[in-house]
């Protein structure tokens, strides 16, 4: 079955994928793909890049530090209301596909070399803008269903005991999972201090952290204690 993967017939669609400007997208759809299982792992926060995006003036001066830059750029392109790795993803998968049947297509012709590159260059931009349009109507109607899960998630979990699935909890990295009776809700997580907890123990999430979807959490003895 994968002995197709290994076949002279694929050296085409290897070739395509390895050179640019396809290779651009290539490399950071191996990067989505480490991130999601990274994450699935535990090892990595879902909202990793998330912005705050209430304190960023699209329309100010540009004297902005990179991540207000950034998240002031995902705003003008619709890249928001979902998580920023969730629509960097889809954007990156869109512009990899878009990509590699415009070379597929028209650079059959282009041998390698600098009049590839000079080529390319256009393809890379024009795809990239095209797949962050395709993006933002693709996520639109995902929106709505964020809003609300973040909504009832906060109605639900304060006060509840969670148990942390990542390495580590400290004041600037974890996770954990709460059993809602159904499939589980992981949340972002922060401890107080200099307080850390590892994987498995047994949090208390005590409140949540202003203008982001995290949430402090303290053990469950000092909760009892209380």
């Amino acid at each position: 079955m994968f002995a197709i993967f290994l076949s002279d017939e694929m050296n085409p669609f290897y070739q395509n994928i390895g050179s640019f400007p396809t290779a651009f997208y290539t490399v950071l759809l191996l990067i989505c793909v480490l991130f999601w299982a990274g994450a699935v792992l535990g090892l990595v926060d879902l909202d990793i890049l998330d912005f705050d995006f209430d304190s960023v003036d699209v329309g100010g001066e540009s004297s902005h530090t990179t991540p207000e830059v950034l998240a002031g750029l995902l705003l003008r392109l619709g890249l928001v209301g979902v998580p920023v790795t969730v629509s960097l993803s889809i954007l990156v998968l869109t512009g990899w596909m878009l990509c590699y049947y415009t070379v597929f297509l028209l650079f059959w012709a282009i041998p390698d070399g600098l009049l590839r590159y000079v080529a390319g260059l256009p393809v890379l931009a024009v795809t990239l803008y095209v797949a962050a349009k395709i993006t933002s109507v693709f996520i639109k109607p995902l929106r709505p269903l964020f809003e609300k899960a973040t909504q009832e998630t906060i109605k639900q979990v304060l006060g509840q005991t969670a148990i942390v699935r990542t390495s580590r909890v400290d004041r600037e990295f974890g996770e954990a999972t709460l059993n809602d009776g159904g499939a589980g809700l992981i949340l972002k997580v922060r401890a107080s201090g200099d307080d850390r907890f590892e994987r498995g123990d047994r949090v208390v999430i005590f409140e949540k952290l202003n203008s982001e979807n995290i949430y402090r959490v303290i053990s469950e003895e000092e909760f009892v204690g209380e």
